[in-house]
């Protein structure tokens, strides 16, 4: 059975003060640095074009926004790293808000978005050792897939994945094209009805 989200709302922004909404069946959070194609991947996964906001300008979420999916389930949005324009005290702010989040026990599970066409930024490695430090469930999703060529695609995904630190599988995803959105789905699926689980045995 193909599992779809059928609605989605947003529901808060939360800051450093932590006022996080009440936990529903499953808590599922999309981190990246700034401009790798987080709101754009969002809405596809939801279809809804303006459900997260995109923007040109990188480093433009400051908050941790979060969506209610079929009422049963939240996505959250946490703020892009490694914005070369921030200050310092940006960058400080920004580290407190997220490793407070990280080590707030709710998250299910966690996306995080690498660009397929570089390698892992020094940033990127950062969050995947929080990501490890915190023992947090994770899939990593190379973005911008379509700026490749087919072929090149999978192999170019586990590539950035390996050279992260973690076991070399990715998925190639384009929000352009919708590559990588059924797999993607079908990984939240498992992750929030874990007791339907017919994963393809890829989960970390």
């Amino acid at each position: 059975m193909d599992f779809r989200i059928k609605k989605a709302e947003f529901i808060t922004s939360v800051g450093k003060d932590g006022k996080y909404p009440e936990k529903l069946r499953a808590e599922v959070a999309v981190v990246g640095k700034s401009n790798v194609g987080k709101s754009s991947l969002i809405n596809a996964l939801c279809n809804m074009n303006k459900l997260a906001k995109t923007s040109q300008k990188p480093g433009k979420t400051r908050l941790i926004n979060y969506f209610k999916l079929n009422g049963e389930f939240m996505l959250v949005d946490l703020p892009g790293y490694g914005f070369a324009k921030a200050s310092k005290t940006e960058m400080e702010q920004w580290g407190e808000l997220i490793e407070n989040y990280l080590s707030s026990g709710r998250i299910t599970h966690l996306i995080m978005l690498i660009d397929i066409r570089h390698e892992p930024t020094q940033e990127d490695r950062q969050m995947f050792k929080y990501i490890l430090y915190y023992a947090i469930p994770y899939t990593l999703v190379a973005t911008k897939a379509d700026k490749l060529a087919k072929s090149r695609r999978k192999q170019a995904a586990n590539k950035c994945a390996k050279l992260l630190g973690a076991p070399p599988y990715a998925v190639a995803f384009s929000s352009e094209t919708g590559d990588g959105k059924q797999e993607l789905l079908s990984r939240l699926n498992a992750v929030v009805y874990p007791e339907t689980d017919a994963t393809d045995g890829t989960e970390n």
